[in-house]
């Protein structure tokens, strides 16, 4: 027997003890997501609410920071821009 052999996974998968773990992690996957379908079901909702808030807060990217406005140059720091009735 060699033990300098290296171990590969698909090596592993074609043993006896590969195929035997693959058919119990197979039949304990099978058993979970059908007697755990209602649970999922009922968090769906507010797993979409959960979501929604979490993509609102990282798809702006923050609202604190302005500095990408353009067309603002000609105002003063501090300084209300004229309103559009204004025509001076």
């Amino acid at each position: 027997m060699d033990l300098r052999r290296t171990f590969t996974v698909s090596r592993w998968l074609r043993s006896r003890t590969g195929l035997a773990g693959v058919a119990f992690f197979g039949v304990v996957t099978f058993f979970l997501v059908t007697e755990h379908t209602a649970h999922f079901f009922g968090f769906l909702p507010y797993a979409l609410l959960l979501l929604c808030l979490f993509l609102h807060f990282f798809m702006h990217g923050g609202h604190g920071d302005h500095g990408a406005h353009t067309g603002h140059e000609g105002h003063a720091e501090g300084q209300e821009p004229p309103s559009q009735g204004d025509k001076s």
